[in-house]
């Protein structure tokens, strides 16, 4: 019976790699108490902002993409499809559309994706993140990282259990039958799948950025306004909620690693 040694093993990398998956996810869904939780109350009670909403719905890109999109149609700001974007009102509303104007050069002109790239790194999308973090309506810091930690822990966890089922296996075991050191072992590999099954499940159904109650708030302004081509939309959305093929391949340049060298209109 020196097999069950096996065994023995493959639960305990098991039993350890799961619960620090689920305890990983109960802390990134955990609700806020205290100061925090009040300004998570008054979310409830006032709408999201666009901002707030595109930051939950896609993190800083998206922040970026809808102050452009919105000083774009406000007229305040030129974007062709070669991949450019010209200032046409250099007085920035709010701290985001003053981030978007610092990041043109003397001459007006920029590449969409460099404006984009500095609006992602402004420090009004860290302040932004931490006030809905503060709420409770953000992702803690971390958190992403810890549950990814988790997955990760889970498959070397089912490496594990499929190398302790061939050390079984080749350990001679007298009245005992290959079928059955497979359906023990199957136990422990039955609960590692599950895991990762319902990782995958709840990573695609949700935000990488918003908690369990920011996308409760999500789906509530989607219902509200979230009608296709508005600038709610694309917050929650992104760039496919654009229905202007030229404006939306212009948001899009360098998105993907492609940088626009045509210069001009």
């Amino acid at each position: 019976m020196f097999w069950v040694l096996f065994l023995l093993l493959a639960w305990a990398g098991v039993l350890i790699a799961a619960t620090r998956l689920l305890r990983a996810a109960g802390e990134a869904a955990e609700p806020v108490d205290g100061p925090a939780a009040a300004h998570h109350d008054r979310h409830h009670h006032d709408e999201l902002s666009l901002h707030e909403a595109a930051y939950l719905a896609g993190g800083p890109q998206r922040v970026a993409e809808l102050t452009l999109l919105s000083m774009q149609r406000e007229r305040r700001l030129l974007l062709a499809h070669t991949g450019w974007a010209t200032v046409l009102d250099p007085v920035g509303r709010d701290p985001h559309e003053r981030s978007v104007l610092g990041a043109f050069g003397p001459d007006g002109q920029e590449e969409v994706s460099a404006v984009r790239s500095a609006v992602e790194r402004d420090p009004a999308v860290r302040d932004l993140a931490d006030r809905l973090g503060d709420a409770g309506l953000a992702l803690r810091q971390g958190a992403v990282r810890e549950i990814g930690e988790g997955i990760r822990s889970v498959r070397r966890a089912t490496l594990l259990v499929l190398g302790m089922t061939v050390a079984a296996l080749c350990v001679p075991a007298p009245g005992t039958t290959t079928t059955m050191i497979l359906c023990w072992f199957a136990l422990p590999l039955i609960l590692c799948v599950g895991c990762l099954a319902i990782a995958r499940v709840e990573g695609h159904a949700h935000s990488a950025w918003a908690s369990p109650a920011g996308q409760r708030l999500l789906v509530e302004l989607g219902r509200e306004r979230g009608g296709r081509g508005s600038l709610t939309a694309v917050a929650l959305r992104g760039l496919r909620a654009v229905n202007d093929p030229e404006l939306r391949a212009a948001l899009a340049c360098g998105s993907r690693g492609r940088i626009p060298r045509q210069r001009g209109y």
